[in-house]
């Protein structure tokens, strides 16, 4: 049996609807579910790869609405789209009727008249971007549940402030695929670290997705930041949860150095402590301008006292064999490249520079997984027509050419 149909066999027994149409949480879907996707996932890939046309949408579109800026997961949404033949349509609010006053009911519904997908950032505001994710979910679904939507779009977290689901997805993928399977991640120790950066501010959804997510697959995760850094208190416990049930281990430990002795794979990243990102986000609401600045000078004070927390050669020899898997969502602040000092030495990074790429590679692909998957319910059956159908997605050059 080829590697396709494998995988079709693998995710044959995983048919059905999704439980919701919506991706907000990873913790919202069902193993079976994450499972499905990864593998939809793959099969994608090795479509692509041997230039098959994936269009299953005739016409239609995806909208994005980034509320902060982004260079990977908005070319990735905007991709994942195309491949399945959707058009992708951004939601400038600055050109819009939402700066006039328009509400998130009725933004909603306007821009979902023909759409299929909505995918959302909104990161910046402590305990607001997830909640405006499920605000435009409620609109949509009554605008279809009303008659006034012929289709309900499914929403998609492109990062909140809570979780970065197709983020996470990709680093599982390639967790995945680089120790050989799902099953294989089971035991292998991850270091889940916070990392010294020159800027303040980095949102908690990348190390909460991380740790809400490989916990539910037996890996041994450790979570290590200084004093002060904890993350939401909801999803730290979570993570110990999901531990405990899958058979894997979650920890909490006050030192990069232990986090990596013996490690699997490492992923180094700042983030803002959650007590700070709550302040943060009270100014920003207040329009205090002097308050944040004040804000941002003790935070980055405080930063500096923990230069050392930066993955240089000497941690990296602190794992196993000395080869962990280094990982990062992208963009790295790398030392002496990127600003003076950093998450990570320079070294360091060039060595695995490409498997980051090769990492953020799974993101497009993910996402495809995830709109073909909340959209068909027989995934399998549509993967193996795609296959059979034989459309290249590069046809022949013309005649003389």
């Amino acid at each position: 049996m080829d590697p396709f149909d494998r995988l079709l066999a693998e995710i044959e027994p995983l048919t059905g609807p999704p439980a919701a149409p919506d991706f907000l949480l990873t913790w919202e879907k069902s193993e079976p579910e994450i499972r499905r996707i990864l593998a939809v996932a793959e099969a994608l890939r090795i479509l692509r790869r041997e230039n098959r046309s994936l269009r299953c949408f005739d016409s239609g579109l995806a909208v994005s609405l980034f509320r902060d800026q982004s260079t990977r997961t908005r070319f990735s949404f905007a991709s994942a789209a195309n491949l399945l033949g959707l058009a992708v349509a951004d939601l400038d609010e600055g050109r819009s009727q939402i700066a006039h006053g328009e509400t998130v009911r009725e933004t909603a519904n306007m821009i979902s008249f023909f759409t299929e997908f909505i995918g959302i950032r909104d990161d910046i505001f402590l305990g607001a971007g997830h909640r405006f994710m499920e605000e435009v979910a409620a609109a949509v679904a009554e605008g279809h549940r009303e008659g006034v939507l012929e289709q309900r779009p499914a929403v998609i977290n492109l990062q909140s402030d809570v979780d970065h689901p197709t983020q996470s997805l990709a680093d599982l993928m390639h967790l995945a695929r680089h120790f050989g399977s799902l099953e294989a991640l089971r035991g292998k120790k991850l270091a889940m670290t916070w990392a010294y950066s020159p800027s303040y501010g980095k949102p908690l959804s990348v190390p909460q997705g991380v740790i809400g997510l490989m916990t539910r697959f037996g890996m041994e995760v450790v979570l290590a930041h200084p004093e002060g850094y904890s993350l939401i208190p909801e999803v730290v416990e979570r993570a110990a949860a999901f531990a405990r049930e899958s058979g894997g281990g979650f920890r909490v430990v006050p030192s990069m150095e232990e986090a990596f002795a013996e490690a699997d794979a490492v992923y180094p990243k700042s983030w803002a402590p959650y007590r700070v990102m709550e302040r943060r986000t009270a100014l920003l609401r207040a329009g205090d301008t002097a308050g944040l600045k004040e804000l941002e000078r003790e935070c980055l004070a405080e930063n500096a006292r923990h230069r050392n927390w930066e993955c240089t050669e000497a941690m990296m020899r602190r794992t196993k064999n000395g080869r962990a898997l280094y990982l990062h969502c992208l963009p790295a602040d790398i030392s002496g490249v990127s600003c003076p000092a950093g998450e990570v030495a320079a070294s360091v990074f060039e060595r695995y520079r490409i498997p980051t790429y090769v990492q953020a590679g799974y993101k497009p692909y993910v996402i495809a997984a995830v709109m073909l998957t909340a959209r068909f319910a027989h995934p399998a059956r549509l993967l193996d027509a795609l296959r059979r159908r034989a459309a290249p997605r590069l046809g022949p050059p013309p005649v003389g050419a």
